[in-house]
């Protein structure tokens, strides 16, 4: 076992991969007899010294030293974690993660990327709705392709519109507060018990992983407020500095 992904199935993953395939939709690589080489995407050179071998499914850079499989090369290049990279290749080769594998991948379990969908499409859905988001949107010459492109949404100006439509229940409302969507009122400075929503009357903006799930959101105000932007605090899925 690694990182709790059985090791026959990592081989299968790597074996499943073609290495030259998933390098070179990142690097420009030049056939040179049985292998591939390009400047090395991991250190400034002049001449090729990075080779890719279909054979061996691996690559080595003579320049840097780096080198490993398909896996290795995405964590190195896409700054993935191992169970990321391992996740993102079994998905390109129809392979179904182990059970065991998915609880650690997927941080905080499956519910809170269905929360942050769910609320990513409820904002989507506002901005098409609300003659203020259209109003700001076409001052923006934001037009609608753009908006489904990005999938651009927009945070009613109110305290509870989120909250009403997704935590109806104490399991959900546990939810949305892990997911960084609302916020619990504070009782030590005599605020009555409750959550209000995290984002109100802003422009929002998914932000998603390299897999395309939403982790956050980050929103502009729309007119005057402070902060001008907003993004998600730190939760299970959404780590600034790793995602950012």
């Amino acid at each position: 076992m690694t990182g709790r992904i059985p090791q026959p199935f990592i081989d299968e993953v790597v074996a499943r991969s073609d290495i030259v395939e998933i390098i070179g939709a990142r690097v420009t690589l030049k056939k040179s007899g049985r292998e591939y080489k390009a400047c090395c995407p991991f250190h400034t050179e002049k001449s090729p010294s990075f080779w890719v071998s279909p054979e061996k499914q691996f690559y080595h850079c003579f320049g840097c030293g780096a080198h490993g499989t398909a896996v290795g090369f995405l964590m190195q290049y896409e700054k993935l974690g191992f169970l990321d990279a391992i996740a993102d290749l079994a998905q390109r080769a129809g392979l179904e993660l182990p059970r065991e594998a998915q609880a650690p991948h997927e941080p905080g379990g499956v519910d809170l990327y269905q929360v942050m969908a769910g609320a990513s499409r409820f904002f989507e859905q506002n901005a098409k709705d609300s003659e203020r988001a259209q109003a700001y949107l076409g001052k923006r010459e934001i037009d609608a392709s753009t908006c489904a492109k990005f999938a651009l949404g927009y945070a009613p100006d109110s305290w509870n519109a989120l909250l009403n439509r997704f935590g109806a229940a104490d399991e959900e409302r546990r939810r949305l507060l892990q997911a960084g969507l609302i916020i619990e009122r504070d009782a030590r400075a005599g605020q009555s018990p409750g959550f209000y929503d995290r984002f109100r009357d802003r422009l929002m903006f998914p932000i998603r992983d390299a897999r395309g799930r939403v982790l956050g959101f980050g929103g502009r105000v729309i007119d005057q407020g402070e902060p001008k932007y907003l993004n998600s605090p730190e939760t299970p899925l959404f780590h600034k500095g790793r995602e950012l």
